[in-house]
């Protein structure tokens, strides 16, 4: 007879379509439900994958999501004043968020930063506490968080890294800190997912060359700059269209720069996609203009559909590509991107090359060394 499962709850922010999230609908996809009893907590039951949860999966949340607010925007503000005093209350007494969870757990799990207090604040003293990180801690805008993640991490019985770039830039940055045992565990990848996913048809494509981009819309992505490289090379006579797959907070500032630039038809912003693969399986080539970045998931997935990338060398990406070999290197600057795009549209005997290399890239991927080294984390956790 097996022994009593091992109870784990995940507290996650919300369900926007991002690397986190995908991280986590993986763990829950693929932990042994024989070992484990899981639940995940939403402190906002919002974004595109709130609905994805496999069924063995308890979910409960703390707040409505903006899907479910009022379509009048009058009554919307109204809903969303209300959430916000209801969030400012539940921070400030973790044990209402105990009561709606209704149940005690042995491991609990904090998917990102963000989720740091409501795991250290539970009133649960006595499970376990893991702490998942996948932040570059150097990075400026970043910088007003950082006091309370340093306070956050001696908390914790066990910290988890996405990236070791990620690991070693805190223990440069920070080497006094008191640190939890630790360790670096990157992302896993749902491969055939993918795969099968990136068949769907897709509808009005641009005429190539396109280049495809998945990501927030944050000033750290790096869109900004992309416009103004792309912008270059349009005005010098290079055809291509950029397509950028993704919502945020800089949107508006990146429709206007597209159309102050009046580059609107080839600087394609198209939103949240619920299934982004067909793109990156009918552009010609991917890029990735992030300031700052841990192992980004985007990078694996593009190299799983053998597209040749163009990526900033920020994080973990130096370790997933091979420069001029499987994709093309460039630092976080205009110019180094104008340089990249151009080099994809102008030098088909480099693509050639990269793409040749692209063949047997999957074998680079284990996942389930992967779910292996999480279940044993969380197994001897237990038993401490």
């Amino acid at each position: 007879m097996l022994d009593k499962k091992i109870k784990i709850l995940f507290r996650h922010r919300s369900m926007e379509m991002g690397g986190v999230e995908k991280v986590l609908l993986g763990l829950l996809n693929n932990l042994d439900p024989d070992k484990f009893e899981m639940t995940v907590c939403l402190t906002l039951n919002q974004g595109k994958l709130r609905d994805e949860f496999p069924k063995h999966i308890r979910k409960v949340y703390l707040t409505d999501g903006k899907e479910d607010f009022s379509g009048n925007s009058l009554l919307q503000k109204f809903q969303l004043v209300k959430r916000r005093l209801k969030l400012r209350k539940l921070k400030n007494n973790p044990a209402i968020a105990d009561r709606l969870i209704n149940d005690t757990f042995d491991i609990e799990i904090g998917m990102d930063y963000r989720d740091y207090d409501a795991i250290l604040n539970s009133t649960n003293k006595n499970s376990k506490k893991i702490g998942w990180f996948h932040s570059e801690i150097n990075v400026p805008k970043f910088q007003p968080l950082v006091p309370d993640i340093l306070k956050s991490f001696p908390q914790f019985d066990y910290m988890v890294y996405c990236s070791h770039k990620i690991k070693d830039m805190m223990h440069q940055h920070y080497p006094d800190l008191r640190y939890p045992e630790e360790n670096v565990i990157i992302n896993p990848i749902p491969i055939e997912e993918i795969k099968r996913k990136a068949e769907e048809k897709l509808e009005n494509f641009p005429e190539g060359p396109v280049f495809v981009s998945i990501g927030r819309l944050h000033s750290r992505k790096g869109y900004h700059k992309l416009i103004e490289a792309h912008t270059r090379l349009i005005n010098d006579g290079f055809h291509h269209t950029i397509i950028v797959i993704g919502d945020g907070g800089e949107m508006k500032n990146l429709k206007e720069q597209t159309a102050a630039n009046n580059v609107e038809k080839t600087f394609i912003l198209a939103g949240n996609q619920m299934n982004p693969y067909p793109y990156i399986k009918k552009a010609d080539y991917f890029v990735l203009s992030s300031e700052s970045e841990a192992w980004p998931l985007v990078i694996a997935e593009a190299l799983i559909l053998q597209k040749p990338i163009i990526a900033t060398n920020v994080g973990d990406v130096g370790l997933m590509i091979k420069d001029r070999e499987t994709g093309y290197l460039i630092s976080y600057d205009t110019d180094e991107m104008y340089n990249g795009l151009k080099a994809f549209l102008t030098d088909p005997a480099l693509v050639l090359h990269i793409r040749e290399n692209l063949r047997n890239i999957e074998s680079q991927f284990d996942n389930k060394k992967i779910f292996d080294s999480v279940e044993n984390m969380i197994e001897t956790l237990h038993k401490k």
